[in-house]
């Protein structure tokens, strides 16, 4: 019988200061997959409306984003191509965190596209899943999340904001 797959922490930031965003770098290319858990939420009233992340310092137009959300009342869903960063949760513009975990499978594959899977949600506000495609075959070697959605204006992470990256060891 096969073992459990293994969750093996990378790297946590635990911001300090405000900041528009966190890089993770330098990613071993040991595990099978990776996990990201972020809780954060930002200052002011956003632009954005959107947590993203980009790979390996790509801002090419190279990401596309699928998601479904609702908010107890109502639902939602929408499509976006060719955009410069993969969605990964709203921005929470109060004193509500947004917590947000994303799958990134197969990431140290040179062969393939990269997927993501993200869930994510903010107390009595909403709750929102979504899938994205990296068009890029290199292995991910880092990590960026940043506070805009898709190159739009940003409002800056609180301090306290938390941002953990995983390992996954297949079983």
């Amino acid at each position: 019988m096969a073992s459990a797959p293994t969750y093996t922490p990378i790297a946590t930031q635990t911001l300090a200061t405000g900041a528009s965003s966190v890089t993770f770098s330098s990613i071993p290319q040991t595990y099978t997959d990776l996990v990201l858990v972020t809780q954060e939420y930002t200052t002011g009233t956003p632009t954005a409306y959107g947590i993203s992340v980009q790979f390996n310092g790509d801002t090419g137009s190279n990401y596309s984003n699928t998601l479904v959300s609702g908010n107890g009342s109502s639902a939602a869903s929408s499509r976006a191509t060719n955009k410069i960063g993969a969605w990964i949760g709203y921005e929470s513009y109060s004193a509500n965190w947004t917590n947000i975990v994303t799958n990134i499978q197969n990431y140290s594959n040179s062969t393939t596209y990269k997927t993501l899977i993200t869930r994510s949600s903010v107390a009595s506000n909403y709750v929102a899943a979504g899938t994205s495609l990296w068009r890029n075959t290199g292995a991910i070697s880092s990590i960026t999340v940043l506070s805009t959605d898709f190159g739009s204006a940003s409002t800056p992470f609180v301090a306290g904001s938390t941002f953990t990256l995983y390992g996954i060891t297949a079983a």
